[in-house]
């Protein structure tokens, strides 16, 4: 091997490492500030730490990490998915009226109609994408509307409030497993299960191979129409899940549920350094950020900051996150050309030793 070859394989390994360093580094970076503002919103309020407020915290951020890991795989797509709040208004009333209609269901048949009901939403966003390329902003806005309204219809601008639901449907989510909320222990089953999926199987690394690049993708035979309605089917799934549980914790079934949520989803994946432009991201790395979502939601009350001061907060801290993933793919682009050209000049010094070899001989 030449030493333009090793000079280039050395850089290929380089600009992996980096990426992999700057991962690693983007994740110790959240690691730090959730530790710096919990010490500091400990220091204004000592109920902060306490296993009560952080149990509480956790049990008001499972949907919301719930929600998190469909939208992590829509967005490593290249995609994007602005239903979901509708679609858990429509499942969560859905839902709320079988159990008031039939009081005796049990709980995990309301859960697979919620389920089956947001897959079949999420289904059709995805064909629209896939089949007929229509952007995914405006297939999931227009659908939005939809659902939004058929809401509306089908409950005839009613509510469904908390003595007309059975205590089993709504011990979903208030009820306890081992000790822990109900919520919590769905939340980390959903995140063990999607973690393998992503992460180990083929189809997980299809999706990052899709986000990365689609022409290429489509070019090596990879099932991209596939793999994009699947990742819309299961946001889909995950948001009918996550609006019974909506429904379930608040004792609450109204049309205007969970009005946009999706930008809270949107930001803690965000947070969590999953990018906007698809191809990167990872769950633990989702998991703080929802942490950090959740937390910052949570502390900011504790310390009497104003309910306008607490969006202008959390904006800032967002559009911090933007900015630093935009600055981070710049320097990974920058170090994947560099070491393109190394390789296009060891392939260009080998061909012409070579040439210089034949003219010799």
């Amino acid at each position: 091997m030449g030493l333009t070859d090793r000079l280039a394989k050395k850089a290929r390994g380089a600009e992996s490492g980096a990426q992999h360093r700057v991962e690693r580094f983007r994740e110790l970076g959240l690691v730090i500030f959730i530790i710096v503002i919990s010490a500091l919103v400990q220091a204004r309020n000592k109920e902060f730490l306490t296993a009560t407020n952080i149990n509480q915290l956790l049990t008001n951020t499972a949907i919301l990490g719930i929600l998190s890991v469909g939208m992590m795989m829509v967005l490593l797509t290249g995609g994007i998915d602005l239903s979901i709040g509708a679609t858990m208004a429509f499942c969560g009333m859905v839902t709320a009226l079988t159990c008031f209609a039939h009081p005796s269901t049990p709980a995990i048949v309301l859960v697979l109609e919620g389920i089956l009901i947001g897959a079949g939403f999420g289904l059709l966003i995805g064909v629209l994408i896939a089949r007929f390329s229509i952007l995914p902003i405006i297939a999931s806005l227009g659908l939005m509307n939809v659902i939004r309204g058929l809401t509306y219809v089908v409950s005839k601008g009613s509510w469904v409030s908390a003595y007309q639901m059975s205590d089993a449907f709504k011990g979903m989510a208030t009820g306890r497993f081992l000790g822990i909320n109900n919520l919590i222990v769905t939340a980390v089953v959903i995140y063990i299960i999607f973690f393998y999926f992503i992460t180990y199987t083929r189809t997980g690394r299809r999706i990052y191979a899709v986000g990365s690049n689609a022409e290429a993708a489509g070019i090596i035979g990879l099932p991209r129409k596939r793999i994009v309605t699947l990742v819309y089917l299961l946001m889909g799934a995950l948001a009918g899940l996550a609006g019974v549980l909506w429904v379930a914790k608040f004792a609450s079934a109204q049309g205007d549920t969970a009005v946009g949520y999706e930008m809270n989803v949107i930001a803690a994946c965000v947070l969590g350094g999953v990018s906007v432009s698809g191809g990167r991201g990872k769950v633990s790395g989702l998991i703080l950020g929802v942490i950090l979502f959740g937390m910052l939601a949570n502390a900011l009350p504790l310390i009497n900051v104003s309910p306008f001061w607490q969006q202008a907060i959390q904006g800032v801290v967002i559009l911090a996150a933007i900015v630093t993933n935009v600055l981070i793919k710049r320097n990974n682009d920058r170090s994947a050309l560099r070491a393109r050209a190394i390789g296009k000049t060891g392939q260009i010094g080998k061909t012409g030793q070579t040439g210089q070899k034949r003219g010799a001989s």
